[in-house]
C-alpha cells in the first residue's frame, strides 16, 4: 500500500510516500512559507530525480496539498497515475493529551478531540487539523490516520507523569507530564531491539532523542515509563535553544528584575536559552559548537559540556527508574551525526561498565553498536525514521 505521510506546521508542509509493502521512499517534498511567497520541494525517489525548488504562492494548507498531490500525479515526475493509488495517509498529531493512547482512525470525532487539546499545544495542534482538513476535503474516500507525538507515552505510570503542584490542577486542567517525540522513541526502541535480535517485550531501554529539540525516555520491556518532555516541550533537557528544566522560581526573579512579562519570559526560555543562550549567541548549530569546542572557545565548552551533562544525568536517572538497562540509544540530527557528543555523554556511564568504541562510534547513517564488546550495557547508534513510522501505523489501521 502506498501511504502519504504528513507532517503540517503553521506555515510549513512536510510529506513523504512510501510503499509499506517494500517500506521504499517514494517521494519527498516541503511546502514553506504557506501564506506568504510560498516554496515548493519535491523529489521523485522512486526514479532516482533530482530534487527541484519552485517558488510559487502558497496562499493557505488546502493550495498546500494541492501542490503535493498534482506533483505525484504529473505526468513526467510523478509516482502515481492516480490518487487512488494512494491507499491512506498518516498525519503527524502533536498533542493527543490523555485521550489518545494510539494511533486512529480520523472521523469526526476524532477531529473534536484533538481540537480540544488544542490549547495543550497552541502552536501545533490547529496545524495539524489544517492539513487534515485540506487532505479530507480533496482525497474525501481516502482513509486517514492520526500518529500522535505523545501517544507512546501514555503508558508512564501515575509517579512519573504527575506533577507536585495541587491535584485539582491535574483533575481541572489536565496539567502532567505528557512528552514529545513519542513516535522517534517507539520507533528506535523497537529498531533497537530488532537489530540485537531480542524480544521488544524483554529489554529495557533508554532512548536519547538528541536533536535542537531533545528527550529521553526509559523504555521498560515495550512500555515508556518516563520522558523528560513535560506538558510542554519545553522542561527535561538542555536543547538549542530551550533552556529545559529549571528552578521555576527564576521566572519571578526575572520578571521582577527586568519588569518582564511572563510572555516575554517565556520567549527567552523558549528561543533564547539552551546551548545558545549557554553560548553567549554563539550558535544553537552543534556543527558550529563543535568546530569552536577545538578551538577550546569558551562559550562553545561552557554550552556543549552543560548539555553533554544533561544528558547523561537523565540516563542515570532513567536507569535507576528502569531497575537496569540493557541499551541505550542515541538518535535525531545530534545522536546520529555526533560522535563528540555521544563519546562525552558515555564518559560519564563508566558506573554501567560502558566503553565506547572510537571506530564503530565514527560511523553514520546505519544502526550501529558503539560500545565495545566487553561492556555490560549496549550502546547503539539508530537513525529515526518518523515518517515510517507513521506509515507503519497508518497500514496496520487501514489494510
Amino acid at each position: 500500500m502506498n501511504i502519504l505521510v504528513i507532517n503540517c506546521g503553521s506555515s510549513s508542509l512536510k510529506f513523504q510516500v512510501i510503499d509499506t509493502d517494500t517500506e521504499q521512499l517514494l517521494a519527498k517534498g516541503l511546502c514553506e512559507r504557506i501564506g506568504l511567497d510560498g516554496s515548493f520541494t519535491y523529489q521523485n525517489k522512486k526514479d532516482g530525480g533530482d530534487k527541484k525548488t519552485v517558488q510559487t504562492p502558497i496562499p493557505d494548507h488546502r493550495e498546500a496539498i494541492r501542490l503535493v498531490l498534482d506533483a505525484l500525479t504529473d505526468a513526467q515526475s510523478g509516482i502515481i497515475s492516480s490518487l487512488d493509488e494512494i491507499g491512506a495517509v498518516g498525519h503527524r498529531v502533536v498533542h493527543g493529551g490523555e485521550k489518545f493512547t494510539q494511533s486512529v482512525v480520523i472521523d469526526d470525532s476524532v477531529i473534536e478531540a484533538i481540537r480540544e487539546c488544542a490549547e495543550l499545544a497552541p502552536l501545533h495542534n490547529p496545524a495539524n487539523l489544517t492539513g487534515i482538513a485540506a487532505c479530507r476535503a480533496l482525497m474525501p474516500h481516502t482513509p486517514m490516520v492520526a500518529v500522535f507525538d505523545t501517544a507512546f507515552h501514555q503508558t508512564m505510570p501515575e509517579e512519573a507523569y504527575i506533577y507536585a503542584i495541587p491535584y485539582r490542577y491535574y483533575n481541572e486542567y489536565k496539567i502532567r507530564r505528557y512528552g514529545f517525540h513519542g513516535t522517534s522513541h517507539s520507533f528506535v526502541s523497537k529498531e533497537a531491539a530488532r537489530f540485537l535480535g531480542q524480544p521488544y517485550e524483554s529489554l529495557k531501554t533508554i532512548v536519547c532523542h538528541l536533536g535542537n529539540g531533545a528527550s529521553v525516555s526509559a523504555v521498560k520491556y515495550g512500555k515508556c515509563i518516563d520522558t523528560s518532555m513535560g506538558m510542554t516541550p519545553l522542561d527535561g533537557l538542555i536543547m538549542g535553544t530551550r533552556s529545559g528544566s529549571i528552578d521555576p522560581a527564576i521566572m519571578e526573579f526575572i520578571s521582577h528584575k527586568e519588569y518582564m512579562t511572563v510572555e516575554g519570559i517565556m520567549r527567552i526560555l523558549n528561543k533564547e536559552s539552551g546551548v545558545w543562550g549557554l553560548s553567549n549567541g554563539l550558535s544553537s548549530d552543534f556543527r558550529d559548537l563543535e568546530t569552536a569546542y577545538e578551538s577550546e572557545n569558551e562559550n562553545a565548552v561552557r554550552a556543549l559540556n552543560a548539555f553533554c551533562y544533561s544528558v547523561a544525568k537523565f540516563i542515570g536517572s532513567y536507569t535507576a527508574a528502569l531497575n537496569g538497562v540493557d541499551a541505550i540509544c542515541f538518535t535525531a540530527g545530534i545522536g546520529e551525526n555526533s560522535s563528540f557528543v555521544r563519546a562525552k555523554v558515555c564518559s560519564y556511564l563508566g558506573y554501567l561498565g560502558i566503553a565506547i568504541d572510537e571506530t564503530q562510534n565514527s560511523k553514520r547513517g546505519e544502526d550501529t553498536v558503539i560500545s565495545t564488546p566487553e561492556s555490560r550495557v549496549k550502546v547503539l547508534v539508530i537513525p529515526t525514521n518518523e515518517e515510517l513510522a507513521i506509515a507503519r501505523e497508518t497500514y496496520a489501521l487501514c489494510r
